[in-house]
């Protein structure tokens, strides 16, 4: 099966903070490849974090592997209406505009308690975009559904994870 995919590393203590997270939202790759390619870069190539020592992998760090449905974008003549087409605790968001684009997962809007117009919002920021490029013509929104599986613990046992789930 071919998907996108992103595996997100997390801390267990301090519970549950971001360790390492990269992906792939477009893949011509079978989905178990494109799994090993982003686990690797998560816990290497994450530039906001220092690599993963091995021994965290066993004592400190979860991994969360997200299944990623194909992108499609979101079309309205009135762009005001994005947030209505936006279903927090389903989709996962893209944003792509100015030469930049930015990305966030389903999970993301509801472990921060956000609504759609702030989901939109972080995504264009997390772009690199001013905060409202939502609603410009040339900015393209995209959205997308994720199944989750996670670590119970480190080296532990996994689960499907429903949205939303802490």
């Amino acid at each position: 099966m071919k998907s996108g995919v992103f595996v997100t590393l997390n801390t267990v203590k301090p519970a549950h903070e971001l360790r390492g997270c990269i992906g792939f939202p477009y893949t011509e790759a079978p989905l178990i490849d494109s799994t090993i390619r982003a686990a690797i870069y998560a816990a290497t190539e994450d530039p906001r974090f220092p690599p993963v020592k091995l021994n965290e992998f066993n004592h400190s760090v979860t991994v969360e592997v997200t299944a990623l449905t194909q992108p499609k974008p979101l079309e309205t003549k009135d762009r005001r209406k994005l947030p209505d087409m936006v279903r927090v605790g389903r989709d996962g968001l893209i944003v792509e505009g100015m030469g930049s684009s930015g990305l966030l997962l389903p999970q993301v809007a509801t472990e921060w308690n956000w609504d759609s117009s702030e989901f939109l919002t972080n995504c264009c920021m997390k772009a690199g975009l001013p905060p409202d490029s939502w609603l410009l013509d040339g900015v393209r929104v995209k959205v997308f559904e994720g199944e989750i599986f996670e670590e119970l613990e480190p080296a532990g046992k996994v689960r499907r994870k429903a949205i939303g789930e802490q």
